[in-house]
């Protein structure tokens, strides 16, 4: 099964402009807080109308302007599941799941099913402010697998948890994936989460898709600025081609790459893990001086001026072991290298 998007809306001065494809497998969808992707998400499950193109459910439209197509939400078998989890309050779990289902013979059946597939048995009679945060979600994730959905939004369904919840309901939201067969969109501002739930990812800037990459090229080779940030990439700075290297202006520094210069660069991206201690001897090392060292939960952080840096240039930051760094002689003053193949391409 498919899911195909290729819509365009308009809110104000924003433009969504969305091309992509879900099928096996989750699909994120990565974007910055006001790129879009709730839009996105709501159009999808037809909560939200697009002023023009089609939404097509193996090649059936569930939306198109072009044939005055518009399926009703609740005829489009698509469950979104969102931050809040929209439960009842003065409902109870069990009555909440029940909510996704018509009445009838089955309804009670199902319910159970659900509750029991969920580990919500225990809490059924209780509401939802008598109940856990993770239990909350199961609820949610119950009534949202009682309805027999055909696609699977998720709308950012981790964010603002603390990160021992957080992981809890990762595992949780990720055994869910895993065990549905149709075409799953995940959205979210996390590339780690990314990384690990989702084999591809469509990057959103201000309304606009990219194209559909793997989660490995995101972290490798992903190709745009915007892709690089989101991807966590914290040394990102003006770039110029200059025949088979790039200098880098603000630094005052010349680097080689692994992989041919396209024309069109304008901006490399460094990973503060893939900055390294080195001897002079080693291709792409330069002198820099220690600004700030900031000592962080399993690494040290120092920032770093390259010794032909403006002082406007911003500072490159290192990540580094902490034994590592403690060892160091010299923590004033550095020699550095970047592997060729560590550079980010970018435009």
């Amino acid at each position: 099964m498919k899911l195909r998007v290729d819509i365009m809306k308009a809110i104000g001065d924003f433009r969504l402009d969305v091309q992509l494809e879900a099928g096996e497998g989750a699909l994120a969808l990565l974007g910055a807080s006001g790129s879009g992707q709730s839009t996105v998400l709501r159009c999808i499950a037809g909560l939200t109308k697009p002023d023009e193109g089609r939404i097509l459910l193996d090649g059936e439209p569930l939306f198109d302007s072009f044939r005055h197509v518009n399926v009703p939400p609740q005829h489009r078998r698509i469950g979104l599941l969102v931050r809040g989890y929209a439960l009842f309050p003065h409902m109870t779990v069990r009555r909440n799941v029940a909510a996704a289902l018509e009445p009838g013979a089955e309804m009670e059946r199902v319910t159970e099913d659900a509750l029991r597939r969920f580990r919500l048995s225990e809490v059924a009679d209780k509401k939802p402010r008598h109940i856990s945060e993770l239990e909350r979600q199961r609820t949610a994730l119950a009534r949202l697998w009682a309805s027999r959905p055909s696609v699977v939004l998720l709308d950012r369904p981790l964010t603002g948890k603390d990160s021992f919840l957080k992981f809890s309901m990762e595992q949780e939201l990720s055994d869910f994936v895993r065990g549905f067969d149709g075409p799953v969109v995940w959205a979210s501002h996390d590339c780690g989460e990314v990384y690990r739930n989702c084999p591809s990812v469509c990057v959103l800037e201000d309304g606009a898709s990219q194209e559909i990459i793997s989660a490995e090229r995101l972290l490798n080779h992903p190709g745009t600025e915007c892709a690089a940030r989101l991807s966590g990439c914290k040394n990102i700075v003006s770039a110029i081609p200059r025949h088979n290297a790039i200098f880098i202006p603000e630094w005052g520094v010349t680097l080689r790459s692994a992989y041919p210069i396209p024309p069109f660069l304008t901006r490399v991206g460094i990973r503060a893990h893939q900055v390294r201690i080195a001897e002079p001897s080693l291709v792409n090392t330069f002198e820099a001086t220690v600004e700030r060292v900031i000592e962080d939960v399993s690494s040290t952080i120092v920032l770093l001026r390259p010794s032909g840096a403006s002082d406007e240039a911003p500072l490159l930051r290192m990540e580094i072991d902490r034994n590592i760094w403690r060892t160091t002689p010299d923590q004033r003053h550095l020699t550095v290298s970047i592997g060729t193949q560590d550079i980010l391409l970018l435009r």
